[in-house]
């Protein structure tokens, strides 16, 4: 199972955002999907996704605050804001106890950040932001393998800088 994980496109997808897209088995959106895109993401028949603070009307009536599921044997938990690992929101705290995940999925810094977080015993990606809007200097992304109920093979997808000319 590949999976492509983003989050932070402000509204925006290009060309080589939607190839990374076709090569995947899964999509997976943390969040700030921004206007006009969602009838692009939610047509990937791998799509999951939540929405972000930005988000509007049209994101927040097709995707919810926050999911959890199950794929190839990994637990997941996604939602747009969650604080850091060792930092996360009392709310985030309470869900990640509830639904027990392996891995837990976030947007909103705009900094990629994958690390293990020992006291949750869970793994924690953001992917950075693939959007040209935000403070992040390079547009990044993470595509990796689910493997035996793991994410496995994981590489960051680097999109060249933010802003356009």
């Amino acid at each position: 199972m590949r999976v492509l994980l983003i989050s932070d496109s402000h509204g925006w997808l290009d060309e080589a955002i939607r190839e990374e897209m076709k090569l995947a088995d899964e999509v997976w959106h943390a969040g700030d999907v921004g206007p006009g895109l969602i009838q692009d993401l939610i047509t990937h028949p791998g799509f999951r996704g939540v929405y972000g603070n930005i988000d509007g009307r049209e994101v927040r009536t097709s995707l919810p605050e926050h999911i959890f599921f199950e794929v190839a044997g990994l637990k997941v938990f996604m939602q747009h804001i969650v604080g850091t690992p060792g930092k996360y929101l009392p709310e985030t705290r309470k869900l990640i106890q509830q639904y027990r995940p392996n891995l837990v999925v976030a947007g909103h810094s705009h900094i990629l950040n994958v690390r293990y977080f020992e006291a949750f015993q869970v793994l924690h990606m953001n992917p950075g932001a693939c959007g040209h809007h935000g403070f992040h200097a390079v547009r990044t992304a993470l595509r990796f393998k689910i493997i035996g109920g793991k994410p496995a093979e994981a590489e960051v997808i680097e999109w060249g800088k933010r802003g356009r000319t």
